[in-house]
């Protein structure tokens, strides 16, 4: 079969033959594979980077995707840590970690919508005890994750929505997707600062897909300046786009009711977290979320794979 093959850690992948894959146990399954979106998660398992790489080469990247079982139905599918990804014309999954999808469900727009969707979704459902009206803030707002999660929040009822991002073109259509205020990033420092000080007086959700210096500047915006220091904040770490690390401020965890978390692979029990991905491939069918969608043919994977700047999700057709 033909796939998309990584052979040294930093290159783009080469379209390639590769061997067929092979089901094995009960619940494993050969699905043909219709759609598998290129996501920032992708590309740092394809560099070896994640915190899930094993550092074993050849792999064909890949992380989830749609696909058609032998009987002909299709599923929405998550796939294990594997060096058999979903960029290839057929991959194993694991019956479990797989939903069913309407038949008239378009592939390319559930591939695309829902690894982007999925990280505010899960965070708000499972992480956190979120209620309909409380207000949450999203750092790195101008990503395909963020921008997804302006549309999440508003799904889920949430009162105030700030939108925390870079460049004034990319944030303009936000407010049409829930958003009810713009933080732009590039602004001069104290303007940002105290931005980001008046929207976060009564946050009570932070979905940070940036951490690194972006997450410590608006901690010491935030903190110092909530209306009720009782009020719980909880700042859930989903991405690190902006750096792996960020220092806390300790007095933050003191003069405030401030709750750090994460939310990722390994963070949700299996169970919880495929029940989540069902309510979400509904949501996703139904047309809740407006996602914008480039579709690939395969053999340009290793041309595609150095167009990091577009808003537009890449999605692999085999």
């Amino acid at each position: 079969m033909k796939a998309a093959v990584v052979t040294a850690f930093g290159s783009a992948p080469r379209y390639t033959d590769a061997p067929d894959p092979a089901a094995h146990g009960d619940y494993e399954v050969v699905v043909d594979v219709l759609a598998a979106a290129l996501s920032p998660r992708v590309r740092s398992q394809a560099a070896g980077s994640h915190y899930t790489s094993t550092g074993d080469l050849p792999l064909i990247p890949g992380i989830d995707g749609v696909g058609r079982l032998p009987d002909g139905g299709l599923v929405y599918f998550l796939l294990p840590d594997t060096t058999d990804g979903a960029m290839a014309e057929r991959t194993v999954i694991d019956r479990r970690r797989s939903v069913p999808l309407p038949d008239d469900a378009d592939p390319a727009v559930v591939a695309a919508a829902m690894n982007p969707a999925m990280a505010s979704w899960v965070a708000l459902t499972q992480r956190t005890d979120f209620q309909a009206g409380q207000n949450v803030l999203i750092l790195g707002a101008t990503g395909s994750a963020g921008r997804a999660a302006v549309q999440v929040a508003n799904r889920l009822g949430a009162g105030d929505i700030v939108a925390v991002g870079r460049g004034t073109d990319r944030m303009a259509d936000l407010t049409g997707h829930g958003a009810t205020r713009l933080i732009e990033l590039d602004a001069d420092p104290d303007t940002v600062a105290a931005h980001l000080a008046e929207a976060g007086a009564e946050v009570d959700v932070v979905l940070d897909f940036l951490w690194g210096e972006p997450t410590a500047r608006a901690l010491y915006a935030v903190v110092p300046h909530r209306t009720r220091d009782e009020q719980l904040l909880t700042w859930i770490q989903i991405g690190s786009v902006a750096g792996p690390e960020s220092p806390i401020p300790s007095a933050a965890l003191r003069a405030v009711n401030l709750r750090i978390i994460g939310s990722g692979q390994g963070s949700v029990e299996p169970r919880a977290y495929r029940a989540e991905i069902g309510a979400l491939a509904d949501e996703i069918d139904r047309g809740t979320f407006d996602v914008a969608v480039r579709r690939v043919p395969l053999r340009d994977v290793e041309a595609a794979w150095s167009d990091d700047g577009t808003t537009e999700r890449i999605v692999f057709i085999p």
